[in-house]
């Protein structure tokens, strides 16, 4: 997408369960194979804990965008690989961490050097999900924590998903995450049990096709992974934010 171009942003609250014209739903299944082939290559299972991973930038070429491109909707729906068998968290040796409230399901994520303040909903891929093995989140403008994998806080065997779409010419929360997330910058996550801070450790775009092979897909405690499209190429790249748990959350 052009490099002008920007995505929403979710709100805890906002437009909820848009209708989509069918060339709206054809630019969000293109985005959608994105993540997809991840959960291709780690379809065997969750892995274990191999500490956090430093994510690197990608150089793999971007996909062609399609022909066409419908303002005013997702620009894609961001299809999130999931291993086979995500429902049964690996075990992992957990890194020392700060003290933090019980893991417990996400119910809100704020970024404020990001724009994001959105709430998050549990997403469990459904039998057809798990056949294709990719799932896409609803056509909202809120985040979707990935269910089969880690819940953040004390006793986390694994690491945090939360997805979501970026928006084309609207403003939204996931759009900012190709924009104005950068390493250092500090973000909550509110669940159940409390409230966890984390600070960003890296900022990445990767190409659709090589996601796959990136060390998102570990088995890491209490490690938290944003995902949503690149803006300037939501048919190619996704961006990948990675943050840990600050100490004294």
């Amino acid at each position: 997408m052009a490099s002008h171009r920007k995505t929403p942003r979710f709100r805890a609250a906002g437009n909820r369960g848009l209708l989509l014209s069918a060339r709206d739903i054809l630019v969000l299944a293109v985005c959608a194979l994105g993540i997809v082939a991840a959960w291709l290559t780690y379809g065997a299972g969750v892995i274990p804990d191999a500490g956090a991973a430093a994510v690197g930038r990608d150089s793999g070429t971007s996909t062609p965008a399609p022909p066409h491109q419908q303002s005013g909707g997702p620009a894609a729906k961001a299809p999130v690989v999931l291993p086979a068998g995500a429902a049964a968290a690996g075990k992992s040796a957990a890194p020392a961490v700060p003290v933090l409230p019980a893991a417990s399901v996400p119910l809100r994520i704020s970024f404020p050097a990001a724009g994001m303040d959105v709430a998050v909903h549990p997403l469990e891929p459904g039998r057809d999900d798990t056949e294709s093995r990719s799932i896409v989140p609803p056509e909202t403008k809120d985040g979707y924590w990935l269910a089969p994998f880690g819940t953040p806080g004390a006793g986390s065997t694994n690491t945090t998903y939360i997805v979501g779409h970026s928006w084309l010419d609207q403003d939204a929360p996931f759009n900012h995450l190709s924009t104005q997330a950068a390493p250092g910058d500090v973000l909550t996550v509110t669940t159940a049990t409390g409230v966890l801070r984390y600070r960003v450790d890296s900022v990445t775009t990767y190409s659709k096709a090589t996601l796959k092979d990136s060390g998102v897909w570990e088995a890491v405690a209490n490690r938290l992974v944003l995902i949503s499209c690149y803006t300037e190429d939501p048919w190619g790249r996704n961006v990948v934010v990675v943050a840990s748990p600050l100490k004294g959350s």
